[in-house]
């Protein structure tokens, strides 16, 4: 069953993230649009902490994770968004429903295989600028599309407490972007339509560590480092005066010859170090901290002086607790309580305003009954940019919904 399921979710999954729009934040015109990519479930319910080694739910932070699968694991993960976005004079409400993440982990006695599909980042705004002022230019831009990453790792167990792994991701995927420009009382207009389309290859090393503080508490400790890596884009370019009616329905008057280029954006290198304390199968407290020397680069489609990118760094701290795991007469004690604290600094500076990123987290972790598999579920509550030097503040609120499905495959006959 869990084959046919892994098939049909590979396929949808391949659909959807084409198609969806996964973010409605006007921040997302930036780079290569919104990170929405922040883990799985089960440890964005815990602000993005997963340093235990666990053998039933996929790490997608750090490869060597896929070496302390005891199961055949499949993962698959969605997340419902609402945001309420404001300025000093102005509040709007927006809705999106996204798939996450897709993987597969398979252990083969020390050494764990991981691959799986992950939409990565979103672009996705509506934004208008209208005045009645005849001496003023009305604007309406909008953007969709987004970055895709397939990945394949492997994980390594040099011991029973200690495993090492590395992943290659292959990046792609398409950005649109859409602005219009005219005057009040006036049909006609100019309109600029740019493409990017995206592609690359990146990798990352990672490293676990479990060792022993006394007779039930452990020390957990995890490494993952994603090297320097060079996205190519190859853009597009169209000019056009159109016509437009009220609807906006927009038709061609005259073009200009289509602009092509070809841009290389750099990422630099980027560290993520994680530690933590923690009975198994019980409780655990951790914390992480990420850094990156820059978040990004501008294309040459949304390159203006008055954004720029700086360092990348964030801070977390989270853990759960089950009150009695292997417990046959309470589900209430069986099930996993999540929760965390987080604080990124995104690197993106717009009117010299640093777009950072706070949030609560909560989540539950429900076993499904007479199997090893479980549902996740996690809220979270944030605020990103600021409503100073004429900027969005965006209030969110997502629920998340993941499914950790196990089973046992590649199990040796005993009799023939």
């Amino acid at each position: 069953m869990i084959k046919k399921i892994i098939v049909s979710a590979c396929l949808l999954l391949s659909l959807v993230s084409f198609a969806q729009e996964g973010t409605s934040s006007p921040y997302s015109f930036y780079g290569i649009g919104d990170v929405r990519f922040k883990g799985t479930a089960e440890s964005r319910s815990m602000a993005g902490i997963a340093v235990e080694q666990d053998s039933i739910h996929i790490n997608l932070q750090n490869p060597a994770s896929f070496a302390n699968l005891k199961f055949t694991t499949f993962a698959l993960g969605g997340t419902y968004n609402t945001t309420k976005l404001k300025t000093d004079s102005k509040k709007e409400n927006a809705r999106r429903t996204t798939l996450d993440y897709l993987a597969v982990g398979l252990p083969f006695g020390k050494v764990g295989v991981g691959f799986g599909l992950i939409p990565y980042s979103s672009v996705g705004y509506k934004i208008e600028s209208i005045s009645a002022d005849v001496n003023i230019n009305n604007r309406r831009y909008d953007g969709s599309g987004g970055m895709n990453k397939a990945f394949l790792g492997v994980g390594y167990k040099i011991s029973p407490n200690f495993s090492i792994g590395a992943d290659a991701q292959y990046n792609f995927g398409k950005i649109e972007t859409n602005s219009l420009e005219f005057a009040s009382g006036v049909t006609i207009g100019s309109r600029e339509m740019n493409r990017a389309d995206l592609s690359g290859v990146n990798f990352d090393i990672g490293a676990m560590y479990k060792a022993k503080l006394g007779k039930k508490i452990n020390l957990y400790t995890s490494v993952n480092y994603t090297l320097e890596n060079t996205l190519t884009s190859k853009n597009s370019r169209n000019i056009a005066t159109v016509g437009f009616n009220s609807g906006f329905d927009v038709g061609v008057v005259d073009v200009l010859d289509e602009q092509n280029s070809v841009v290389e954006l750099k990422f630099p290198s980027k560290i993520s170090l994680s530690a933590g304390i923690g009975e198994s199968q019980k409780w655990l407290i951790a914390g992480k901290v990420a850094y990156q020397k820059t978040s990004g680069q501008a294309n040459s489609y949304n390159d203006y002086e008055n954004v720029g990118y700086g360092k990348f760094g964030s801070v977390s701290v989270g853990g759960y607790y089950i009150p009695n795991y292997n417990s046959f007469t309470s589900y209430a004690k069986r099930i996993v309580y999540r929760g965390g604290l987080k604080f990124e600094k995104t690197g993106l500076v717009v009117n010299g305003e640093s777009i950072d990123d706070r949030g609560l987290t909560l989540g539950l972790g429900l076993p499904i009954t007479g199997t090893i598999s479980n549902v996740n579920i996690g809220f979270e509550i944030g605020k990103r940019g600021t409503t100073a030097s004429g900027l969005v503040q965006e209030n969110y609120a997502n629920i998340s919904v993941g499914f950790s499905l196990n089973d046992k495959w590649f199990v040796q006959r005993k009799f023939q």
